[in-house]
């Protein structure tokens, strides 16, 4: 087992945790969600706020399992661009935008360099 297996595992493991708990609370606060994004001038907000409590947990799962954790990464990242472009423009929000950035930037090189070997798509490249 290789250093860089490990770091891949760990990253994988870290950029999961945000969506699932972004998704988990999300669904208990379901009511509230859906009055935010009504706020920032949403249509359909009900309908959107359950497509992104599903791509939050499939592409979480995604990434957690390592199982096409490319297709999962790049679900996330296109979802943290449009959420970054709906909820974190304003100058207020910078903090969140940059850290957001850094998601994305994670995710990225999720999609470019795959889950690694300590993974479901790792192991049956190894079995």
């Amino acid at each position: 087992m290789e250093t860089d297996d490990i770091l891949a595992m760990v990253g994988r493991l870290l950029l999961s945790a945000i969506f699932l708990a972004s998704a988990f609370g999300k669904i208990t606060n379901f009511e509230a969600t859906i009055r935010y994004m009504e706020s920032n001038g949403l249509p359909m907000a009900t309908a959107l706020c359950a497509a992104a409590v599903l791509v939050e947990v499939l592409g979480g799962v995604s990434l957690l399992l390592g199982f096409q954790t490319r297709l999962g990464a790049l679900g996330l990242a296109v979802f943290v661009v449009a959420a970054t472009w709906i909820f974190h423009r304003g100058p207020e929000q910078r903090i969140h935008l940059l850290k957001n950035a850094a998601i994305l930037g994670g995710l990225l090189q999720v999609a470019a360099f795959g889950s690694g070997a300590m993974s479901l798509e790792g192991r049956r490249r190894s079995g």
